[in-house]
């Protein structure tokens, strides 16, 4: 059987760790915060009412895509594309192609990023296949400009983050919906785990601090992880009633 992900794949590695999601979430809240695009998240209104109910329901997504066979996996991203192109005919106008690749880009980085934090460098081979695999999604979806090399995605991730970026009033609503459906503790930790793996310039625009908190607590983590007792840290991060979620987080797809 084919799959769009082969199983050996690094790729699987990161996104078969419910740790490294939570870290992919926290990145990615962080910029979608910051997007000139943001505007798309606020049209549909499900971003903002329930941000963690928006954080799993990409997940799966990616998770189909990352563990199907190749044609579930091309279902799934034909899926994506509809959905977005029925938002687009509601509203009567269309995603500009920097905002596809924006979220394309987020999850390469933070993908790297994430596993980086909480595993170990990644060779540079490794960082090219995460690239490859959302490349090939990218495609799938009928993106226009993608990078054709790890290296020149390099340079547009830089250029679009400098260009496509600010602070707005749009970024401050929405961190207040995540510190409302977080709570004020889950809140804060969600601020150092952005800390801990944005750019700097994305941390800049949102006043983050140069160095996060949880550095200190990072070997705990890990040594909780090999104890399997990471399953409490999550669920002190997360709000129960995402309990079942929690749960699938580390659970890899069989199809």
């Amino acid at each position: 059987m084919e799959y769009f992900v082969d199983k050996s794949s690094v790729v699987r590695e990161i996104w078969g760790k419910g740790d490294t999601i939570l870290f992919i979430f926290a990145g990615a809240s962080a910029e979608f915060a910051l997007s000139k695009a943001v505007d798309w998240l606020y049209f549909t209104g499900r971003l903002p009412a329930d941000p963690l109910g928006r954080l799993f329901s990409t997940v799966s997504y990616a998770r189909i895509i990352v563990f199907s066979e190749k044609q579930a996996a091309m279902r799934a991203i034909d899926a994506m594309a509809a959905i977005h192109a029925n938002v687009e005919e509601k509203r009567g106008a269309t995603i500009p192609d920097w905002a596809y690749r924006d979220v394309l880009f987020m999850l390469i980085d933070y993908s790297i990023r994430a596993f980086e934090v909480l595993e170990r460098k990644l060779k540079k081979e490794e960082k090219q296949e995460v690239f490859q695999v959302f490349y090939r999604v990218g495609k799938r979806m009928g993106l226009n400009g993608l990078p054709e090399t790890f290296e020149e995605w390099e340079r547009m991730r830089e250029e679009h983050i400098n260009r496509n970026m600010k602070h707005s009033h749009y970024t401050d609503d929405l961190f207040s919906q995540y510190r409302k459906h977080l709570g004020i503790m889950r809140y804060k930790i969600l601020l150092e785990a952005q800390t801990l793996v944005v750019p700097k310039k994305v941390g800049e625009l949102l006043g983050h601090r140069s160095f996060s908190l949880l550095n200190p607590l990072l070997g705990l983590y890990k040594l909780s992880i090999r104890i399997k007792a990471d399953w409490l840290l999550k669920a002190l991060i997360l709000p129960s009633k995402y309990k079942n979620e929690i749960k699938e987080l580390d659970h890899l797809p069989t199809r």
